[in-house]
């Protein structure tokens, strides 16, 4: 791996960073307000809402300039959605703003991958950008937790700088200010992201053009018979997982008895499971066994199940290491799959807008029943049980999908065919 490529490794890094302490000061945000508890979920609703409604222009947006200078602009955006947090602007809609700017981030920092690397180094690659993203979501969450405790937001606003008035009287400016501080510092790597040299075609802009190109992306990675495969895994994995963050939060409040602050480390326990499987298969699944990973996901919504009989600490945090690195086992390979085989089909930009059009329309259908199960007031082990069967459910469903179209195609070998 070059240099470039770890620069992009930090810009990623601190931005991912800043999300994910910024949803857990939203959340403390809307406790605070003493919102009605469905509307948490509703946080990365918001979020996720403009990769569904974007995503068929975000993709011309990324291919039309350099990868790296996309990515500034878009963290911008990002600071900007934090600061309307800061003056007061409703957490649902200002975290919204920030998803404006991570929808258009998203494929500029996949797409860049595949104009940097061989195809042969994408596994590695996302080993290395799922792996770090998962720590920087590690950190996150815990700085979050960390930005909303009494203690240390009271530590914060006790800071005293010789002749300037930062003007920050609260716990919640306090905390936002430090998010800022790290959306900047994720700006600044931005800055010394190299272009590739990659350019495309020139991008159109009519939105009608726009839009009928997007869905001809769409029908074009959904027929292809290792591209659905890989979407539908992975589109499945995205749902799931925003999903399993609330449900964790909840879990952790309903089962062990932990307020936001501690809970929220139960969250970065995930992500540290989801680090540990994503190091390991980017060490040992090359893309042309990628698919054979596919029954851990089988196996994830299983051991999902088991949480409604755990209720202490250290077997919550076993339990969710585990439930972590399956993820992360599974999702690396079939993610490297579906940028191979998106580069080949189209350009780096559009297929990772098909992407995440298609991940984020499950995180949004997901977390909308998640939300009415809460509105509901259906028992917490109750929504549990359902959440894990669906997930063994849907991945069953695909390994049936993939044994049917192996009958007609042998997987491997187009894998080689299209390589070449």
């Amino acid at each position: 791996m070059n240099r470039g490529f770890f620069t992009i490794m930090g810009a990623q890094f601190f931005s991912s960073l800043a999300d994910n302490a910024l949803l857990i000061a939203a959340i403390s945000l809307l406790t605070a307000m003493q919102a009605p508890a469905w509307m948490t979920p509703l946080l990365k609703w918001f979020f996720v809402l403009s990769y569904v409604l974007l995503a068929a222009f975000v993709g011309a947006f990324a291919d039309a300039q350099p990868k790296g200078k996309v990515m500034l602009i878009c963290n911008v955006i990002k600071i900007g959605g934090c600061l309307l947090m800061y003056f007061q602007l409703h957490p649902l809609l200002a975290y919204a703003v920030v998803g404006f700017g991570a929808a258009a981030y998203s494929p500029a920092k996949y797409g860049i991958l595949t104009e940097l690397l061989p195809p042969e180094k994408l596994v590695a690659a996302n080993g290395w950008m799922e792996g770090l993203t998962m720590a920087s979501i590690v950190l996150g969450i815990a700085l979050g937790g960390a930005l909303v405790n009494p203690h240390i937001t009271a530590s914060l606003l006790q800071l005293d700088f010789p002749l300037i008035d930062t003007g920050i009287t609260t716990a919640p400016q306090a905390a936002l200010s430090v998010i800022v501080g790290i959306y900047v510092l994720a700006t600044l790597f931005n800055l010394k992201i190299p272009d590739t040299g990659a350019r495309y075609a020139h991008q159109r802009r009519n939105p009608v053009t726009l839009v009928t190109d997007f869905a001809n992306c769409c029908a074009i990675l959904w027929r292809d018979k290792l591209g659905q495969i890989s979407l539908a895994v992975t589109t499945l994995f995205w749902g799931a997982g925003a999903t399993l963050q609330f449900v964790v939060l909840k879990w952790a409040e309903k089962s062990l008895h932990m307020p936001l602050d501690k809970a929220s480390i139960l969250q970065a326990v995930v992500a540290v499971g989801v680090v540990i499987g994503a190091a390991v298969a980017a060490h040992f699944v090359p893309l042309k066994k990628s698919l054979s990973v596919m029954p851990m996901g089988f196996l994830m919504g299983l051991v999902v199940l088991s949480m409604t009989m755990v209720h202490t600490l250290w077997l919550a945090y076993a339990l969710l290491i585990l439930i972590g690195a399956l993820s992360g086992y599974f999702v690396v390979p079939m993610n490297a799959l579906l940028q191979h085989r998106g580069h080949v089909l189209m350009s780096a930009g559009h297929s990772i807008a098909v992407q995440n059009f298609n991940e984020n329309l499950s995180v949004l259908t997901m977390m909308m029943l998640y939300a009415l199960m809460i509105w509901l007031n259906l028992d917490l082990n109750v929504v549990i049980v359902l959440f894990g069967l669906f997930i063994s459910g849907a991945m069953y469903l695909v390994m049936r999908k993939h044994a049917a179209n192996q009958k007609e195609h042998d997987s491997l070998a187009l894998i080689g065919e299209y390589k070449h």
